[in-house]
């Protein structure tokens, strides 16, 4: 990874990265759509970034989120980090009512995904393939206290 991926990873350690990050996710989502995933909120990074689209468990509305993933062969990890608050991301919720969802890739694929979350031994063996991608998840779970949630998306 580049220089300014490696200084985005440093910086996703500290707290006032999560406000501006959390800020910034509307802007992303809208940025991400109208590049077709090729452009996010930090810029070109090497950081493998997508647009998961779920179906809201309450209003049954599609609701869209950008996330950084870790390929898992052809699964993509996902984390409901929720930048290290206390509270699971609405998405996670979504996911586990309604497992089907969709991707956006940033090189423009779209295609639907079933998500399943990750425990036990399947959750401790790509957990690390998380944190190589975005060493704060680390940070995050000392900060939420709380076990953050990971999903495999499985192409569909």
């Amino acid at each position: 990874m580049g220089w300014y991926t490696n200084v985005i990873r440093s910086l996703g350690h500290h707290r006032w990265f999560a406000t501006v990050g959390r800020a910034a996710v509307p802007i992303d989502r809208w940025l991400q759509r109208k590049t077709g995933g090729r452009v996010t909120v930090i810029g070109r990074s090497a950081l493998p970034t997508l647009l998961l689209t779920t179906t809201g468990r309450k209003s049954g509305q599609p609701r869209t989120v950008p996330l950084i993933y870790a390929p898992d062969g052809a699964r993509f990890v996902v984390t409901a980090s929720n930048w290290g608050q206390q509270t699971h991301p609405a998405w996670s919720a979504n996911l586990l009512a309604e497992p089907r969802a969709t991707v956006l890739l940033s090189d423009g694929r779209e295609f639907p995904v079933r998500a399943a979350l990750a425990e036990g031994a399947e959750r401790d063996r790509v957990w690390p393939l998380v944190t190589r991608v975005w060493p704060a998840y680390d940070t995050y779970v000392v900060r939420s206290g709380r076990e953050i949630r990971v999903f495999l998306l499985t192409p569909s």
